[in-house]
């Protein structure tokens, strides 16, 4: 995308040259048109009745092309605003989709991040799931083991209460 807009970018610029280069052409010539018409106007003055008319038309359409190139060229500015309103809008849209992609790295940085946090979690939760069956089991060997030993000491004091017995 942003090759397009570079592209497209380039592409407003040399319009906007070419219609710069148009738009000076074109005041170059109605400066000249006008030097023209105040030459003729000058001849007209000094001559007789009858080249007025001619001057006088002469005159005519020179005010007409004069006017017709001032119209052009208020369209060519017209036209040179546009661009230079679509080439700044482009630029704008370069620097959103620049900060965009910058988010977009700080939102995967910051993902790659709570994953990592989610696998460290999920190992922490099996070890401790691990830890609680290693538990159970020792409890269940420990219960046993004492109830083991409590029979083992009530035998022994059963038989110790029948020496004793027997001994009296």
């Amino acid at each position: 995308e942003r090759d397009m807009d570079r592209k497209k970018i380039e592409e407003l610029m040399e319009e906007n040259m070419t219609l710069e280069m148009a738009q000076k052409q074109s005041m170059d010539e109605s400066l000249h048109l006008g030097w023209e018409l105040e030459q003729i106007n000058r001849t007209t003055e000094l001559s007789e009745v009858p080249q007025k008319s001619l001057g006088h038309e002469v005159n005519e359409l020179t005010s007409s092309r004069l006017l017709k190139l001032e119209m052009e060229n208020q369209s060519l500015l017209k036209t040179v605003e546009e661009l230079q309103s679509a080439v700044g809008s482009v630029e704008g849209s370069s620097s959103r989709i620049l900060k965009m992609e910058k988010e977009n790295q700080r939102l995967s940085k910051k993902l790659g991040e709570l994953e990592n946090e989610i696998s460290q979690e999920k190992q922490s939760v099996q070890n401790s799931q691990n830890l609680s069956k290693d538990l159970m089991k020792e409890k269940a060997q420990l219960e046993k083991t004492l109830e083991a030993l409590r029979e083992n000491s009530e035998r022994q004091v059963s038989s110790r209460i029948k020496c004793l017995n027997a001994a009296l």
